[in-house]
C-alpha cells in the first residue's frame, strides 16, 4: 500500500477572493478563454465601478459578480454540442464577439459554427432547426447558465444581489438580450457592468485597445446604459491602462482591488463548500457525469473513514474527490459525450485533463498538496497511467483512494459508448484491475462498505 501524502490543515490561511480567484482560470476553460480572462474582466469592471461612484459595498458585490460571472458555464455546454454538433469551447469564444443585434453576424456565425466535418444534409438540418427555433433555444441556452450561476453563487455563500448579477449577465440595456428580456434599470448594474467588461476583455487581446473600445461603443444604448460606456471610455483612455492590464501580476492586482475591510480568511468550512460547488460546475459539463464528482468524493472519505483516517484528514481527500476531474472544463464535449471510440488525438485531449486538474490546484494554496493527489488519479502501479506515467512507490494512498472511487462510479453509471454496469460486473473488472491500475487493499475496503455509500 502507498505511503500517505504529508499534509496540514494549517494550509487554509489564503482570502476567500485568493481562493475564487485562482479557480476562475477553470471557468476560462469552459469558456475557451484565454487564461486570466475572468480576473482581467475583473481588472476592467471595477476600474468603471469606481469612475462611477459606487460605494464599497456596491463595489464588493460587483468585485464577486465579475469573478463568478462564468459560473454557471458548463450548464449548457452539453446542449450547445447538441444543438451545433460543433466544438463546444470554440463556439462559446467565438459567439463572445458576435453582436446578437445584428442578424447578418448571427447568420455568419450560426453557418460557419454549425455541423463543422459533418455530412452536408446534417448541417443543413442543424442550421434549419437554429434557425426555426433560435429565440427559444437561445432562451434555453442563456436561462440554464445563469440560473445555474446564480445557485453556485449562493451555495458559495453570497448574498442575493451577487446571485441576481450573475443571473441577469446577458440581459441587454435595449431588452434584447436574455433569458428574461430585461430592460433598462431592472438590470442590475453589476451586471451591466460585468457584461461590458467581459466583451472589453474579449476584443482586447493582444493589446486591442482600440478595438476593445470600438466595439463597447458600438453597443452604447443596445448592450449597455451609454452611462457605463462612458465611465468606461474614460478609464479606457487613460495612459497605460491595456499595458496595466496586459501587465504581469494580474492575480495580484486583481486582489488588491477587493474593497478594504471586506477581505475574509478561508477557514476550512469555506474550502469544502468552494470543493463541493466547483465539482458541481464540473458535473454540469456532460449529462453522462452528472453527480459523479460529488459521489467520488464522498466515496474517498468513507473508505478513509473506514481505513482509519482521522476526520480532519478524511475531510481533506474528500476535496480532492470533489476536484479530481477540474480539468474535464478545458475538454470539448465533442470528446466527451462522443458516443463511439475515440481516436487517437481525441483521447490524447481527454488524458491532458489530469495534467490541467494539477495546474489549476496549484494555484491555490490550500490545495497545493491536493494537486498532486488529484492530479494523480489516472496513474497505475504498474505505471501504465497518466499523465507522468509514475508507478506504484510513488502513487500515495490518497490518490489510490480516488482511483478505486472514481473507476467504480464510471463503471456504474452511463457513459455515451455503453450502459451503466451492475455492481458485480463492475467489480468483476475492478478485480481484474487489481495491483495493475488499482490497490487491492483499498478495493477490499470500498467492496467492503459499496452497498452503504451515498449514490
Amino acid at each position: 500500500m502507498g505511503i500517505g501524502i504529508q499534509w496540514t490543515d494549517a494550509e487554509t490561511t489564503i482570502t476567500f477572493s485568493e481562493l475564487i480567484a485562482s479557480l476562475t482560470y477553470a471557468l476560462d476553460m469552459t469558456e475557451g478563454q484565454p487564461p486570466g480572462h475572468c480576473l482581467r474582466s475583473c481588472l476592467i469592471g471595477m476600474s468603471v465601478g469606481r469612475e462611477m461612484g459606487l460605494g464599497p459595498e456596491e463595489l464588493w458585490n460587483l468585485y464577486y459578480s465579475i469573478l463568478l460571472k462564468d459560473a454557471g458555464c458548463s450548464s449548457n455546454a452539453a446542449r450547445l454540442f447538441e444543438l451545433y454538433g460543433s466544438d463546444d469551447r470554440s463556439t462559446k469564444n467565438d459567439f463572445k464577439t458576435v453582436d446578437t443585434d445584428s442578424v447578418l453576424q448571427v447568420a455568419n456565425f450560426v453557418f460557419s459554427h454549425t455541423g463543422l466535418g459533418k455530412p452536408l444534409q446534417e448541417k443543413f438540418r442543424r442550421i434549419l432547426n437554429l434557425a426555426m427555433n433560435g429565440e427559444e433555444l437561445a432562451r434555453e441556452l442563456f436561462s440554464a447558465r445563469c440560473e445555474r450561476g446564480a445557485n453556485i453563487a449562493i451555495e458559495l455563500g453570497f448574498n442575493e444581489r451577487v446571485a441576481e448579477a450573475v443571473r441577469c449577465l446577458d440581459e441587454h440595456w435595449n431588452g434584447q438580450g436574455r433569458p428574461r428580456g430585461l430592460i433598462g434599470n431592472e438590470i442590475p448594474l453589476a451586471s451591466q457592468i460585468a457584461l461590458m467588461a467581459q466583451v472589453a476583455d474579449v476584443f482586447s487581446y493582444g493589446g486591442e485597445g482600440l478595438r476593445s473600445m470600438t466595439e463597447v461603443r458600438k453597443r452604447r444604448g443596445s448592450w449597455f446604459d451609454p452611462k457605463v460606456v462612458s465611465a468606461f471610455e474614460s478609464v479606457a483612455s487613460r495612459d497605460d491602462f491595456w499595458k496595466e492590464i496586459e501587465a504581469d501580476g494580474l492575480e495580484r492586482r486583481v486582489l488588491e482591488l477587493e474593497p478594504e475591510g471586506f477581505s475574509i480568511l478561508a477557514d476550512s468550512e469555506s474550502l469544502d463548500s468552494v470543493a463541493r460547488a466547483f465539482g458541481k460546475i464540473i458535473d454540469a459539463k456532460s449529462p453522462y457525469t452528472f453527480g459523479h464528482s460529488q459521489r467520488v468524493g464522498d466515496y474517498t472519505m468513507n473508505v478513509a473513514k473506514r481505513m482509519g483516517f482521522a476526520p480532519e484528514r478524511c475531510i481533506w481527500v474528500r476535496r480532492g474527490g470533489f476536484l479530481h476531474d477540474l480539468g474535464k472544463l478545458g475538454v470539448s464535449n465533442a470528446i466527451l459525450d462522443k458516443p463511439g471510440k475515440l481516436d487517437p488525438e481525441e483521447y490524447e485531449a481527454v488524458k491532458k485533463h489530469a495534467q490541467y486538474t494539477e495546474e489549476i490546484l496549484c494555484r491555490i494554496a490550500p490545495f497545493r498538496t491536493l494537486a498532486a493527489v488529484s492530479g494523480a488519479h489516472h496513474e497505475r502501479l504498474d505505471g501504465l497511467g497518466y499523465p507522468r506515467g509514475i508507478a506504484a512507490p510513488e502513487i500515495c494512498i490518497e490518490t489510490r483512494i480516488i482511483t478505486v472511487a472514481d473507476i467504480f462510479d464510471a463503471l456504474t453509471e452511463e457513459r455515451p459508448y455503453r450502459k451503466a454496469m451492475s455492481f458485480e460486473e463492475a467489480f468483476s473488472i475492478l478485480d481484474g484491475l487489481k495491483d495493475k491500475a488499482v490497490d487491492r487493499d483499498c478495493l477490499d475496503v470500498f467492496r467492503s462498505i459499496a452497498r452503504e455509500l451515498p449514490g
